[in-house]
């Protein structure tokens, strides 16, 4: 018989007293303690004011006829000034004598649902795990926008099961779309890579997959756009370093110039904003150009609130308030003059104490008006009213267990670890494996048979591990599998381990050796220190190569670039494969790569350097240009003319392409009005500059400036397979800083055997081909501009003539 008892799981007060950080919800609860039924799902429940002595018709915000602003206003008008201030932290503290029910905003969901954050609970007997997909940076290795979406959607699907038994939030802190500036950032298995497109049209598609509600996509005010959970795109800006010889980030002043900015530290944000109308931005906790970026008022509230139009808030990083004060010392302020601050610039939440400690004496001394306080939790309010935390969401609300670790979830699991391998060789097509004459393997190295190395961090519990090991297994059986792990762990410290895998690997038909790095290497507050795998890694892999006959098969775990150079550059070494943190059932999809049930179809979304990178340049210079007077090189595929291992958009395939393209655009003639006026751009010495260099995008009308054409894929080799299409553009030559070429679309298409397909494209020359130049102007250039398919795959040049008004005796 089901008993009505009270639970502390998190979200709702149902009580009169003081709320605690963890707050009551009443559920019934069968005979083994188990949640069945909640009473209460959303905080206008009419039976939940009944039981807390209220009537529900005395308080305006829980009619539903009115609009969320008025709604949001009823409620910050019955606040105190001080029961405002305990509502902006991200465990709001709720106000029960007006019904107002706690929230804790912070959850995560980076690649599934997480254990991270003060509002999700611990996975327990009830919901043992959720799904773990591959980190995003082998998400971005498909580079499949179709694929992104789809996770998006199933984790916010579990997100959404979980909460209905309150064991998890609604907000979620996620994605981190940072972009990979230096190849040592710990961070980087966190983030889709290091192109700033890329990364944006990541953290769009995702941020849509958790966000969107089907049918109401198109909502015109967005400020009411329903919300499946609300999303965060951080970390706002310049963000990308952690800890690298003790120069760490909560006190790190990040020297960047407006041209950076523009074109690599902010594109991905405002890009989330835009089009994945994202209900959050935080900041980080690092300066820029001395000014801690959570109380920057021109980065947050006239670029993210004012050019940007976010609908939704902006959170801290955790503790960023007090990093201000106790670590950046910035401008000495006390903390109630810290708060002040960073209300003023943009902050909406605090995560942590700062606004609650603080605010009301920041108030009652005159640096803050309460008025502003009132506008930052009318943002918190409306975003909560869009997720239906008053009103309830009922076509979740029918979501159980099901729909958490449904096979349907564990199959994209697969299919997602799988589209990230990136095979980076292939000798003598030796993948995939030949079924008919490889009937043993041996699986050996520190990962062989990795399991939470696999999920990266900000990960919960996953619904069940398939490592390599077990896959090969699986194929292969028990007895025709040798393992042999070659190291104790990834450090890789103890020689006497290799033999055993060397003796392992000569009584097989083909060897796989599973090396890499994991979080001891690479991971939040722990950059690297140089690009080389640990320890005795090389000599096992050296080994085995000296005295195998067997076709080797290397498989490297990372998310940042390795310098495998001697692998690469050995011809024992048959196959390379990348498979970054792959997920929970990412054994299945390497081996399913492997065997050539899923084509290899991954490109790097990131350049592996070679180890002497990080003797060339230190970690803390921030310009992505070439320093000629320190003669640092340039920073990611866009600026960096060295000599790599493998570059950024290196994958291979298991079957042959040739690409064709077929365009009506090969020129595009403007002719400036009186208004208009050409700009010079800087050019190298000795070239000639044309009559009218270029001109600034935002005085052109640039909608008719497309540049329409279809490229045809033909699939001339014996399998079918997925192409992942990239397309790159070059600007004119000899323009002193431009980009030696970048990323302007991309698309996955499949292609059968024998057949072939068109892809069509259409860019506009304002929109993908401006240069932002050292003023920060983003200015079309004239001259001749070349489009590019892959790897030099195919390309058609691009002719802009810019000419300039003259002016006649009549003007």
């Amino acid at each position: 018989m089901e008993k009505l008892c009270f639970i502390i799981l998190s979200i709702f007060t149902l009580c009169s007293v003081a709320p605690v950080a963890a707050t009551a919800r009443m559920l019934y609860v069968n005979d083994t303690g188990i949640p069945v039924t909640q009473v209460y799902k959303y905080a206008c429940h009419p039976q939940r004011f009944k039981d807390l002595g209220l009537n529900i018709e005395h308080f305006t915000y829980c009619d539903k006829s009115l609009s969320y602003e008025v709604r949001a206003k009823d409620i910050i008008d019955r606040l105190s000034l001080e029961e405002k201030v305990e509502q902006l932290g991200n465990r709001a503290s709720g106000v029960p004598r007006i019904g107002l029910p706690a929230y804790d905003w912070w959850s995560e969901a980076l690649h599934g649902v997480s254990d991270v954050g003060t509002n999700t609970t611990f996975f327990n007997d009830n919901i043992p795990g959720a799904t773990s997909f591959p980190t995003p940076i082998t998400l971005a290795a498909s580079f499949n926008k179709s694929l992104w979406k789809a996770v998006g959607q199933a984790v916010s699907t579990e997100a959404r099961a979980m909460n209905n038994f309150g064991q998890s939030g609604k907000s979620f802190w996620s994605p981190n779309i940072n972009v990979v500036r230096d190849p040592r950032w710990g961070r980087a298995l966190e983030t889709p890579g290091e192109d700033p497109f890329v990364v944006g049209t990541y953290a769009s598609n995702y941020v849509r997959g958790l966000q969107d509600v089907e049918g109401t996509e198109n909502t015109t005010d967005l400020n009411s756009r329903p919300l499946k959970v609300a999303s965060c795109c951080k970390h706002y800006a310049a963000y990308d370093v952690d800890n690298w010889y003790g120069v760490v980030r909560e006190t790190f002043d990040a020297e960047v110039r407006e041209q950076d900015m523009i074109e690599t530290f902010v594109r991905p944000f405002e890009m989330c904003v835009k089009d994945g109308d994202v209900s959050s931005v935080m900041c980080s906790y690092n300066r820029i150009n001395g000014i801690p970026a959570c109380a920057d008022h021109r980065l947050l509230h006239d670029t993210i609130r004012g050019e940007w139009d976010l609908h939704g808030y902006i959170v801290s990083d955790c503790d960023s308030i007090d990093v201000m004060v106790n670590r950046h010392h910035f401008l000495n302020d006390a903390p109630e003059d810290a708060m002040a601050q960073v209300l003023k610039a943009g902050l909406d939440l605090d995560c942590g104490e700062y606004y609650t400690k603080y605010g009301a004496n920041a108030v009652n001394q005159g640096k803050v008006r309460e008025a502003d306080i009132d506008k930052v939790l009318k943002n918190l309010y409306i975003v909560l009213f869009r997720l239906g935390h008053f009103d309830g969401s009922p076509q979740f609300e029918k979501l159980g267990k099901d729909d958490i670790c449904s096979q349907s979830h564990i199959d994209l699991a697969i299919e997602a670890a799988s589209e990230g391998v990136v095979l980076l060789k292939n000798d003598n097509n030796t993948l995939p494996l030949d079924a008919q004459k490889v009937k043993k393997v041996a699986v050996v190295g520190p990962h062989a048979n990795a399991t939470k190395v696999m999920i990266g961090n900000y990960a919960g519990i996953p619904c069940k591990y398939t490592t390599p090991l077990d896959a090969f297994r699986q194929a292969y059986g028990n007895d025709n599998v040798y393992y042999a792990p070659g190291c104790p762990d990834v450090a890789c410290r103890d020689y006497s381990l290799v033999f055993p895998a060397v003796q392992a690997s000569k009584k097989a038909d083909a060897v796989i050796i599973v090396a890499g790095i994991d979080t001891s290497v690479e991971a939040e507050s722990l950059d690297r220190e140089n690009l080389l795998l640990p320890g005795y890694q090389y000599e096992l892999i050296d080994q085995i190569s000296r005295q195998s006959t067997t076709p080797i098969i290397l498989v490297i775990l990372s998310a940042g670039g390795v310098d495998i150079s001697i692998a690469k550059n050995n011809s024992r070494v048959s196959a390379i494969l990348w498979a970054g943190y792959p997920g929970e059932k990412g054994g299945q999809g390497i081996a399913d790569v492997i065997h050539g049930k899923y084509n290899a179809a991954g490109r790097l979304p990131l350049t592996w350097f070679e180890n002497d990178y990080v003797n060339q340049i230190p970690m803390t210079s921030m310009p992505l240009r070439p320093v000629k007077e320190l003669n640092y090189p340039g920073r990611t595929y866009k600026f960096y003319s060295g000599s790599t291992v493998y570059p950024f958009g290196h994958g291979l395939s298991y079957t042959t392409f040739k690409h064709s393209v077929v365009t009506t655009t090969r020129s595009l003639s403007i002719k400036l009005n009186k208004f208009q006026f050409c700009r010079d751009l800087n050019y190298t010495d000795g070239a000639k500059a044309p009559a009218c260099p270029g001109v600034l995008i935002d005085d052109i009308n640039s909608d008719n400036l497309n540049i329409e054409f279809e490229v045809k894929v033909a699939n001339v080799g014996e399998r079918d397979s997925s192409e992942s299409l990239l397309i790159y553009w070059v600007p004119p030559q000899a323009i002193v800083d431009a980009p030696i070429k970048q990323l302007v679309a991309f698309e996955k298409v499949f292609v059968p055997a024998g057949e072939s397909v068109k892809a069509k494209f259409n860019l506009n020359a304002g929109k993908n081909l401006g240069l932002i130049d050292y003023k920060g102007y983003n200015i079309l250039a004239s001259g001749e501009h070349t489009i590019v398919i892959g790897e030099n795959d195919a390309s058609f040049p691009l002719h802009i003539e810019i000419e300039e008004y003259v002016f006649n005796q009549e003007d």
